[in-house]
C-alpha cells in the first residue's frame, strides 16, 4: 500500500493523537507568529518612542569655553554649517551617530526678558533609512514658542510676532514643561542665522546615539573616538540619563525576543516528543505484529515520521492563521504608535510550512527509531 495512503489511514484511525499533535504544533506556530509580529512592533515602537524623547548627543566646537557653556547652555563659539555634511560623509559615522541636525542657539532679548533663540536645520540621516524628522519641522518665516516666551510676546498659535524687526507666524505654542524649553523660541536655522547675524554658522550639531550601550558599557569613549577621526574640530557631549534609559529599553526588547523564540520551540518539541513516545508505547504490540508480518523498520519509521510531518504542515497553516488573527486583533491595541505596521507576513507562512514539518519530524525521530528497533518477539510477548 502506498505510504501516503497508509499515513491517511493512520491519521483517521488514531485521530485523537493526531488532533493533539496538530494542536500542539499549531499553538507553537501561533506563538511564534505572535512573537514575530509583536517583537517587530515592539522594536519599532521602542525606536520611535526613544527617538521622540529627543536628541541625546550634543556636538559643539572643540574650543568652546566650557564654563560659559555650562552656565548658559550653549556654546560661545560657532562653526561652519557645512560641517554637518562633512561629518555625515565620513565612513562609519552612522554606526555611532544618526539624525545629525545643525542648530544655532543664543539668548535674545524679548520685551525685557531673555529668551533662548534656537534655529534648527534639516536633519541628515543614515543611508537607507526613511525620512523621520526629530520633533517638529520649522519652515522659514515661522516660529514655535515656549509657554513663557509666548506670554512675554502675548502671542497664540497663528498670531504674528516681531523679532528684531522681522515678522514671524506662530505655528504652535508648546505646553508648559517646567524647564528651559518654556523660554525657547524655535525658528528655522536660516532665520536664526539672520537674526543673530551669523550667516552660514552653527554652534551645535544635535544627534542621537546609535550604539545603544548602557553607562557601564562606556559608550561615550567610543563616540568620542569616532568623532575625533571624523570631525577633530568638535567634541561630543552625551545626555547620559536619557542615553542610558534608551539603551536599557532597547536591550530589554532584544532579550525578550531572544528568550521567547527558543522557549516556544522547546515547548513545541517536548510536546511532539511526548505524544510520539506515548503513541509508540501504546502500539508496541501492533508494531511488533507489523514487523512479524514482514514490514521493515524503514517502512515503519517512514510511517511515523511521515505522519508527524503531515501534521506539521497542517499545524503550520492553522497556527499561522491563529497567530495572525491574535496579532492583528491585540497588536494595535498594545503598540498604538506603530499599529499600522502590524500586518500579516506571508513569507513567514511559507517558512513555517517548510520548517514545521521538518521540526516535527526531528522531534519524533528518536521515539520512532526506538520503537522500530525493538525485537518483534519482545513486542508481541508483552501483549
Amino acid at each position: 500500500m502506498p505510504l501516503l495512503s497508509l499515513i491517511l489511514k493512520e491519521l483517521r484511525y488514531h485521530w485523537v493523537n493526531a488532533l493533539l499533535a496538530t494542536g500542539g504544533l499549531a499553538v507553537a506556530v501561533a506563538l511564534l507568529t505572535v512573537v514575530r509580529m509583536t517583537t517587530s512592533a515592539a522594536e519599532r515602537e521602542t525606536r520611535r518612542v526613544m527617538r521622540d524623547l529627543g536628541f541625546n548627543l550634543r556636538i559643539i566646537p572643540r574650543d568652546t569655553d566650557m564654563d560659559s557653556f555650562w552656565a548658559n547652555g550653549f556654546s560661545d563659539k560657532s562653526m561652519s554649517a557645512d560641517l554637518v555634511k562633512t561629518l555625515a560623509a565620513q565612513h562609519g559615522v552612522f554606526v555611532a551617530f544618526n539624525h545629525l541636525t545643525p542648530a544655532l542657539e543664543q539668548n535674545l532679548k524679548v520685551r525685557n526678558h531673555t529668551a533662548r533663540l534656537t534655529g534648527i536645520g534639516p536633519s541628515v540621516i543614515g543611508p537607507g533609512e526613511k525620512k523621520q524628522p526629530m520633533g517638529f519641522i520649522i519652515v522659514k518665516g515661522s516660529v514655535f514658542l515656549g509657554s513663557a516666551a509666548a506670554d512675554w510676546l502675548g502671542a497664540k498659535a497663528k498670531f504674528e510676532v516681531v523679532l528684531q524687526g522681522k515678522s514671524f507666524r506662530v505655528e504652535r505654542v508648546l505646553a508648559e514643561s517646567g524647564t528651559e524649553e518654556d523660554i525657547r523660541i524655535y525658528t528655522s536655522l536660516e532665520d536664526a542665522q539672520i537674526l543673530l547675524g551669523l550667516p552660514g554658522r552653527i554652534n551645535e550639531i544635535k544627534a542621537i546615539d546609535c550604539l545603544c550601550l548602557t553607562a557601564d558599557q562606556d559608550p561615550l569613549s567610543q563616540l568620542r573616538k569616532v568623532l575625533e577621526q571624523a570631525l577633530p574640530e568638535a567634541r561630543v557631549l552625551q545626555l547620559s540619563a536619557m542615553s542610558n534609559a534608551r539603551a536599557q529599553q532597547r536591550q530589554m526588547s532584544e532579550r525578550f525576543a531572544g528568550f521567547a523564540v527558543p522557549a516556544t520551540l522547546l515547548g513545541g518539541a517536548l510536546w511532539v516528543v511526548v505524544l510520539t513516545t506515548l503513541n509508540v508505547r501504546e502500539r508496541r504490540s501492533e508494531i511488533g505484529l507489523w514487523r512479524a508480518l514482514g514490514r521493515g523498520s524503514g517502512a515503519l519509521a517512514a510511517l511515523f515520521l511521515g505522519k508527524m510531518m503531515t501534521l506539521g504542515v497542517i499545524g503550520a497553516v492553522l497556527g499561522y492563521a491563529l497567530g495572525t488573527g491574535v496579532g492583528l486583533h491585540y497588536g494595535p491595541q498594545i503598540f498604538q504608535v506603530t499599529a499600522k505596521s502590524i500586518t500579516p507576513d506571508v513569507q513567514f507562512l511559507a517558512w513555517m510550512a517548510l520548517l514545521t514539518p521538518i521540526f516535527a519530524g526531528l522531534a519524533a525521530f528518536f521515539p520512532a527509531m526506538l520503537a522500530v528497533a525493538q525485537d518483534p518477539a519482545d513486542s508481541l510477548r508483552t501483549d
